[in-house]
């Protein structure tokens, strides 16, 4: 029986953020993409996410995903296999943060998903990287206006909502990843380094030239952490 990999995507994310990774283990594991695009709390998605696939699940999370994954830890810890947090934060939400998103919302709501992709996208890559590659500009720009600003509502009202996770981190007993685009703006290298010191042996992998999109900016090194990650026993920490 092939185990199951749950893949969650973050913020006005879809499948698409994780082809690359989805493709190359799809061949060796049943793998499964959740969609996060209706529900307005952390915990309403780990329900849901928990409900795709029966049994014991490694979990792939990205950003807003990589906190459902931590939810579903806490809701099932005796259903996740292995854990792998991805370009993430653990913290609850700051002071200013609910104005910052606000800002967002009203773009989208008053201006649309594509002037909403041209403010929130080049902070969440490399410096450059939409220039330098048009073929990832294109697909990110289209993934963020395939969603609505119906659904941004309901992903921002989730995250405001998050609980704080940080004293989750030292109950996990399964094999954990945590890895990071080096130049990740948004969540930077060392909010990860404190996740991983609070996580009993966890791997820490920064992923080079790669901001905040790390599946789609290196995706190659994405997908072989992963599969390092998969080949660890289910029962073994790291």
């Amino acid at each position: 029986m092939r185990e199951n990999i749950l893949f969650l995507p973050g913020l006005l994310c879809d499948e698409v953020v994780w082809r690359h990774q989805t493709a190359a283990l799809g061949a060796r594991y049943d793998v499964v993409v959740a969609r996060l695009t209706d529900f307005a709390s952390i915990t309403a998605m780990a329900q849901a996410a928990l409900a795709l696939a029966p049994g014991s699940l490694s979990v792939v999370g990205h950003s807003m995903g990589a906190r459902v994954a931590l939810e579903m830890v806490r809701l099932a810890p005796d259903r996740i296999a292995r854990l792998a947090l991805l370009d993430t934060g653990v913290h609850p939400v700051g002071a200013a943060e609910p104005g910052r998103r606000q800002q967002m919302i009203d773009l989208a709501e008053t201006k649309g998903m594509a002037a909403l992709a041209d403010r929130w996208l080049p902070p969440m890559v490399m410096a450059g990287a939409l220039e330098r590659d048009p073929a990832l500009d294109a697909t990110l720009r289209a993934m963020v206006e395939r969603m609505s600003p119906e659904i941004h509502g309901r992903q921002i009202a989730a995250l405001l909502g998050r609980r704080d996770a940080a004293p989750l981190l030292a109950t996990i007993r399964c094999p954990v990843l945590v890895g990071v685009g080096r130049h990740d703006a948004w969540s930077p290298p060392e909010q990860h380094a404190a996740i991983v010191a609070a996580i009993p042996r966890a791997r820490y992998v920064i992923f080079e030239e790669s901001g905040h999109m790390a599946p789609m900016e290196a995706p190659e090194a994405v997908t072989a952490a992963l599969s390092e990650w998969m080949l660890q026993s289910a029962g073994e920490t790291v």
